[in-house]
């Protein structure tokens, strides 16, 4: 049951201001099963408390200017807005099916893939305007955009396809196939890659037209795939087998896998150079050390996907709740 605004934002506020504040930065955990936020401290790996949410969040992603946190709540038809410093929430506006979501790079864009409706929604991302809605079949999922912010390209998991959308014509520039049950979606050096869950290996796609040019064995289940903050390394999180692996950015070629038990999905990367992982099928998370291989664990909700560091956010979230 949906939580009325009014009730649901003074509940919040009510828990902020009891909560501790992080020592040394703020991690969003969202846990999908478990409709809500959890609030981890980084220093201390301990969980600070949880926001409530609606229904089934999965993902977010920051702002171009950086003062919010957009969160979708699919099931529940809504995008939530929060201070990434301080958790606190800013608005909630009503968007259908809102599963992936991310802004272009040059900030003019705000692209939302409706995984259950079998749409993709292109918005004006200042004014939050809907410019266009693309029903496209089936399943989109994931999506990454070119450099120059004029395509966006998204993994259709349903068809075993990718669609790349022109953004200043707004038209659909083609449909190709590259692998079963594509996932995450990564443009890299010239090129797409896209992470073939149904598969143990990453595709590696021509923008221009879709084919597959190269394909990189990963692990089972490919799911989702991330470059490191110096660009040297593309990390792979292969969910069924449990495991992360870790390819040279300049070559594609394997450097090492790590075992991540609970279905690794998404990465954050901390500025100690550890990585956050959330375990899709635990309610857990993992910050490994890429040097040694190992990870400390952190307890969240159910079924934790997304994740946002927030590493200024040492926060005062009870001084954000006055």
């Amino acid at each position: 049951m949906q939580i009325p605004r009014a009730v649901g934002l003074a509940l919040w506020l009510l828990l902020l201001s009891a909560l501790p504040a992080a020592a040394s930065g703020l991690a969003f955990i969202i846990n999908s099963g478990g409709a809500s936020i959890s609030l981890v401290d980084m220093s201390s790996l301990k969980e600070m408390g949880r926001i409530p949410l609606l229904r089934e969040p999965h993902h977010c992603a920051l702002s171009p200017d950086g003062k919010s946190l957009l969160v979708g709540d699919t099931v529940g038809n809504e995008m939530l807005f929060f201070d990434p410093l301080t958790a606190a929430l800013q608005k909630r506006m009503p968007v259908p099916d809102p599963y992936q979501l991310g802004f272009s790079p040059n900030g003019k864009f705000l692209v939302v893939n409706g995984l259950a409706r079998n749409q993709v929604d292109v918005y004006n991302a200042a004014s939050m305007q809907l410019l266009k809605r693309f029903p496209i079949a089936s399943m989109p999922s994931h999506l990454d955009y070119a450099p120059d912010s004029s395509r966006v390209f998204v993994s259709l998991q349903g068809s075993d396809s990718m669609v790349a959308i022109d953004l200043n014509r707004l038209t659909v520039a083609w449909t190709a196939k590259v692998g079963k049950t594509p996932a995450g979606v990564l443009w890299h050096n010239g090129k797409v890659l896209v992470a073939d869950m149904g598969t143990d290996y990453v595709a590696v796609v021509d923008p221009a037209d879709g084919h597959v040019t190269e394909r990189i064995h990963t692990g089972k289940g490919a799911h989702n795939l991330f470059v490191s903050p110096d660009h040297k390394v593309i990390w792979v999180n292969n969910r069924v087998g449990g495991t992360t692996t870790s390819l040279d950015a300049s070559t594609l070629a394997p450097i090492r896998s790590y075992a991540i038990a609970g279905g690794p999905d998404d990465i954050a990367f901390a500025p100690d150079g550890k990585l956050w992982i959330t375990r899709r099928f635990a309610e857990k998370v993992a910050v490994l050390d890429p040097k040694t291989g190992e990870y400390e664990t952190v307890d969240v909700g159910r079924s934790p996907h997304g994740l946002f560091l927030s590493p200024k956010g040492i926060a005062a979230a009870s001084v954000a709740a006055r």
